[in-house]
């Protein structure tokens, strides 16, 4: 479930820069940019990920109030306590976890392990 756990960590991160609900879109465009997420292919598969996530109720979601000429209504998600705490949790075990490449690079070159 690597998407799902970039959409957490991602969300996470927009509720600290003061943006605790999001579209689809601005979640998209955020993953993409930030962490050249190779994850989302298509927007379907943000949505029904966005879905998994919803229904783990680790995100809640609303339609976006009154309609904006032009463009049609959004579906709002935001993080629930649950998944505040979970993506909370998951980004202290990676920080905890050594990197895969820490323990080769303090070996010399050229001797066996």
């Amino acid at each position: 479930m690597a998407l799902e756990s970039e959409i957490l960590a991602t969300a996470l991160a927009m509720r600290r820069d003061g943006e605790p609900a999001f579209h689809g879109f601005a979640l998209a465009r955020r993953l993409k940019d930030e962490r050249g997420s190779r994850s989302l292919t298509a927007h379907g598969t943000l949505y029904k990920a966005l879905g998994r996530l919803e229904g783990f109720g680790l995100l809640t979601s609303r339609w976006e109030d009154g309609e904006i000429e032009g463009r049609p209504r959004r579906r709002l998600y935001e993080l629930s306590g649950r998944g505040a705490e979970t993506a909370e949790r998951a980004l202290a075990e990676r920080r905890a976890k050594p990197s895969p490449h820490a323990a080769t690079a303090s070996r010399p070159v050229g001797r066996p392990a």
